[in-house]
């Protein structure tokens, strides 16, 4: 199985791997504009343009779209994050030329008709509905504006329904002239595809697109960090810290995984067994390191009782700061082992292989062998994670949302004097 990349003129990178033995295919294009790409006025329109994506084309209704890719047993979706809007299809091998056609004409032809637009805009006021009514969603969302206050990368993904109320047509078309460029493009296909063919019909659909001249680059992120408590009437507090941890391009990116992983990325994770299993204080709780392009968020979520959430807190300041100490060879073992599991049970998927390929390009500009991603994993070794549990034990710049009946809920200064008690 070989990568193999080719950049048309215009500044579309295509990025192709085959995989022995497979029927179907993923191909996707990504596009590196998502919410921390808009203007305070435009907060939600990137969402809201992956939503209109599939409403209609000046060659295909919506319902010719969805029958299009149905009729021949594959699906089509999209997502919108931060940084990247996806469009991606997965078909049988046959079919991968139409999947490529649909998805550059919901891309370079939409119609953004006003009754779509009118329809999408009540389907999106549902899922902001939906999202507030979802306590470890939302309490995300804040805890991403607390860290990073009064700038794009702070603000929802979904937008305020305010905003959402108001777009039209002509916002739709200003936000793609302005980011939808084929320079910000990444056109990616794997399973059973041929890059000859992709890279053919990809400057047939997509050659002729003029390149951006001066594309705007994303604010750049500020981290503050700070606190939040919202109370409402809920059967659990649910809790959410985050401290500021590496940018994705940061070789310390990976220790920071790693301490990640063991900290609450399992069941024999720290929290896990510390939290749940010897106290039975929660149900839920992880870890998790993520990154953006100039800053990153390690973060620990866990909904509790109101009557637990004080000791809760505590302890996992408390486990924080124990990791900067004694964190073992074995559980550091153990986090690399399960990081390279995921990371190669995830190749066994065309889509995550196509995911990979747009990450890859995206972040460095090219794809990394995974012998070498496995290499940096492995070289991440007992020391480099303590002194990374010290690093996040040390830090200054926190956040933490708290979401329920949070009356008994320690704040954050609290919590900053146990990681330095």
């Amino acid at each position: 199985m070989t990568i193999e990349l080719h950049t048309l003129p215009n500044g579309l990178r295509i990025a192709t791997e085959p995989m022995d033995g497979l029927q179907s295919a993923a191909v996707g294009i990504w596009v590196t504009a998502g919410g921390r790409n808009e203007t305070r006025e435009e907060n939600g329109i990137a969402h809201f343009l992956e939503h209109m994506a599939f409403k209609g084309t000046t060659t295909r209704s919506a319902l010719q779209i969805a029958e299009a890719i149905e009729d021949v047993g594959g699906y089509i979706n999209a997502y919108t994050s931060r940084e990247t809007t996806a469009y991606y299809a997965r078909v049988l091998k046959d079919d991968v030329g139409l999947a490529l056609d649909i998805l550059a004409d919901i891309l370079i032809n939409p119609t953004f008709a006003a009754e779509e637009i009118e329809v999408e805009r009540g389907v999106i006021l549902q899922e902001i509905g939906q999202a507030l009514d979802t306590p470890d969603d939302v309490v995300f969302d804040w805890l991403q504006e607390v860290a990073y206050p009064d700038q794009a990368l702070g603000r929802t993904i979904l937008g305020p329904e305010e905003r959402v109320s108001q777009f039209d047509a002509a916002d739709l078309r200003r936000f793609t002239a302005t980011h939808y460029g084929p320079g910000q493009m990444i056109l990616c296909a794997t399973g059973a595809v041929d890059h000859d063919d992709i890279c053919r019909q990809a400057e047939s659909l997509f050659g002729h697109l003029p390149a951006l001249a001066h594309p705007p680059a994303p604010e750049p992120a500020r981290w503050q960090g700070g606190e939040r408590h919202v109370v409402k009437t809920l059967e659990q507090v649910h809790f959410a810290l985050a401290l500021e941890g590496p940018d994705y391009r940061d070789p310390l990116i990976h220790t920071a995984q790693v301490w990640g992983v063991a900290m609450g990325g399992g069941m024999s994770s720290r929290l896990f067994q510390e939290i749940r299993e010897k106290r039975g204080l929660c149900y839920t709780i992880f870890a998790q390191a993520g990154a953006y392009a100039d800053t990153g968020l390690t973060t620990i979520y866990a909904g509790t009782g109101a009557d637990d959430i004080t000791d809760l807190a505590r302890l996992t300041m408390a486990e924080i700061a124990r990791s900067a100490a004694d964190m073992t060879e074995a559980e550091v073992a153990r986090a690399r082992a399960q990081m390279k599991a995921g990371m190669l049970m995830g190749l066994e998927s065309p889509t995550q292989r196509a995911e990979r390929l747009a990450r890859a390009l995206s972040i460095w500009g090219r794809v990394p062998p995974i012998e070498e991603l496995v290499a940096k994993i492995d070289a991440v070794g007992v020391d480099d994670v303590r002194a990374f549990g010290a690093r996040m034990a040390g830090g200054t710049g926190m956040a933490l949302t708290v979401y329920g009946p949070t009356d008994s809920a320690p704040r954050l200064d609290e919590l900053r004097e146990r990681l330095v008690a």
